[in-house]
This record gives structure tokens, sequence and C-alpha cells, in this order.
């Protein structure tokens, strides 16, 4: 069957040249964390995919990204030696045997027109297959500049597309990187724009949860003052029996606050559809301000992007060091800058885990690390 056009994606730019480009978002995102390494010194990745021909249009397919072993600039002049090159080729073997490879990406900060020079001779001589592609970054302004190999020069394009689909082979890559450089612990800063959001949703969770309750509340008091009064005519002129009377009414007392603070509000939860959506909530705001929350069972994940599930599958080597288990006062960020300094990861962790909303974290759950 020939291959199909992907149909979730997000177009980048003009992209009415040719060849169209598409690249995978978990390559995307992979080139990203390497962009916040690279401020100090260049990097670079070789990129895994295909180039083809697909409804009379060539169209290069990059699902894949290995980051070279080390790469040199002196000037204008790009070196890759050859060690870093076939280190590369094994690796590209190893990570993604079904792909070829199809260009690479120089991350670093400068301007890129003065290395054009150095960029088309090296692409020319280790990647210069027709329509393979390069991608330069800057490094700190985030900038990016894509081009094509085509009459054997580097064609600068207007715009890619980037595409969504489960991709096991580049999250396996991502965690085999991640335990190759380790975690780097550092201060945890928590985000004041992400606190203040979970803090509104805690204040209108608990605002409908009082509103919701004041009302039942209202009629146990009410009755609470019935019973009161028609003990109290009983015994008016009874003073051996006041006793009785006050025992009973502490322990009617204690049956109403009970009633409540857990009957009334059980079966008020169970007539509001929203009580569930409504404690997941709650739950994520009180990890952020640090409030006690009893054990839970973690949930199943289900990724909406790519089936963590297929990761795990597809290396059986998995252990605890691949996970991370969300601890009080915990969000993304502070994850993030704990694991791996800086915020840059949050998206790469949702992504991992399939999390559409980054603030809905429980105590206890378990995320798979890029």
């Amino acid at each position: 069957m020939e291959k199909q056009f992907p149909k979730n994606v997000r177009q980048i730019g003009n992209v009415s040249d040719e060849p169209k480009i598409y690249v995978e978002d978990y390559v995307d995102t992979y080139l990203s964390q390497l962009r916040t390494r690279a401020v100090d010194k260049p990097l670079a990745a070789g990129l895994a995919g295909e180039i083809t021909m697909h409804e009379g249009q060539a169209v290069v397919y990059i699902s894949g990204a290995i980051q070279m072993k080390e790469i040199k600039i002196d000037g204008t002049e790009i070196q890759i030696e050859k060690d870093t090159q076939e280190e590369l080729e094994k690796d590209m073997k190893k990570y993604f045997p079904k792909s070829d490879m199809v260009g690479w990406c120089l991350i670093e900060s400068g301007h890129p027109m003065s290395l054009n020079r150095g960029a088309n001779k090296i692409h020319g001589k280790l990647f210069g297959k027709e329509n393979s592609v390069f991608i330069w970054r800057d490094a700190v302004e985030n900038d990016e500049m894509f081009s094509a190999y085509k009459y054997g020069e580097l064609m600068q394009m207007g715009g890619h597309y980037i595409y969504y689909e489960k991709n096991p082979d580049m999250q396996n890559y991502m965690i085999s990187t991640r335990r190759q450089n380790g975690v780097t612990p550092s201060e945890m800063v928590e985000d004041r724009a992400a606190k203040d959001f979970r803090s509104t949703i805690r204040e209108k969770t608990q605002y409908k949860t009082r509103r919701r309750n004041s009302g039942m509340l209202y009629v146990a008091s009410t009755l609470l003052v019935v019973v009161v009064l028609a003990i109290g005519i009983s015994t008016v002129n009874n003073f051996d029996k006041m006793t009785s009377v006050q025992t009973s009414l502490e322990s009617l007392t204690r049956s109403v606050n009970g009633t409540s603070g857990e009957n009334i509000e059980s079966k008020e939860e169970n007539i509001d559809g929203q009580a569930a959506d409504q404690e997941t909530a709650g739950d994520a705001v009180q990890a952020s301000e640090g409030i006690p929350l009893p054990e839970k069972t973690e949930p199943e994940v289900k990724p909406e992007n790519a089936a963590v599930g297929s990761a795990a599958g597809a290396d059986a080597s998995l252990d605890a060091n691949d996970f991370y288990t969300v601890k009080k006062g915990d969000t993304l960020d502070s994850i993030s800058i704990k694991l791996y300094g800086d915020r840059g990861h949050v998206e790469a962790i949702c992504k991992m885990n399939g999390l559409s909303d980054g603030n809905l974290i429980f105590i206890g759950q378990k995320l798979l690390l890029p």
C-alpha cells in the first residue's frame, strides 16, 4: 500500500517548496532539548528517516535524530571526524534499523550565513543524497533554518511540517540518551503562573464544594434545632433528666457533623456528575501546595500522542531509573528543573506520559522520563 501523507500535522512557514519536509514531533522535541545544551559549544545530530516520492512530489520524512559525538567549528569551516561519523552510523543501525540517513542538524550560537560554505561542503561529503536535509538552529535565539540538497547545493526552504504519530524508536533513543548523560539535580523552583492557575482551580473547587454542602447542612441544622426543642419541652420540669439530655445532644451533634462531612457529601457527589473531575483537580492543586493526600492507586496512563506502552514493550530493559515518582510540592516545571537543570523538558515529559494538562499530576504518580 502506498504511504499516505500524515493527517495530524502542524505547518511551520511557507511549505510551497520541494521537497516537502515532515519532522516527527518527538524529533523536534529532542532537537529542542539539544538546543538548551548547545549554548557553550556547538552540537550536531544525524537525521534518520526516508526520502521518497509521493503523488508526484519529493517528500522527506524525518523520524529520528542521533547526537553526534563531537563537532568542531573553525571560522567558516565545520569538521566532523571519521570516528564521529562511524559512531553515528553505528547508532543509526542500532536505534533506527529501518530508516536511512536523510541529513543532519547543527545547533550553535552565531549566524548561519557565515557557515553556508562550510555546511555545504560537509553536507556534500557526508550526507550528499538528493533532497537530503540540513537544519540549522540558533542555541540562544531559537531561530531555525531548513535547507535541502538539490543540484549539488544546499537551498533554503520556506517551511516544513511537524507531524504526530507513534514513534517508539525515538522514545527508546531518548530514554537511552538520558541514561548515558545522567540527571542533574537542581533547586526546585515553581513557576508563578502555574502556581496561580492551580490556586484558582483550588478556590473554585472549594467554593463549589461549600455551596453544594451548605443546603444539606442547613437541613441538618434545622433538624437538630427541632430535636433540641422537643427534648427541652419534655424535660423542662424534670431537672434529673437534664444530664441525659446533654448526653443525647452531644451524640446527636457528632452524628450530624459526621453526616454533613461524609455521608451528605458522598450522596451529593453521586448526584453531581462533575464530582470526580473536581476531586482530580483538587488533588493536583494540593500536590502543588504541599497539602498531604491519602495514598492512591496509580491509574493506567493512556498517552495521546504515542503510547508509552509501546516504548516499554520495545525496550524491555526499563527500570526504576526511567521513572520519577511525584512527591509533595512537585510540579512539572520543578521536576524538569530538578532532573535536567531547566524547564525545557516539561513538554517532553507530557508527551512521554500522554498528559494533556500538565497541572493535573498527583502524589505517587509515576512519570516515564524522556
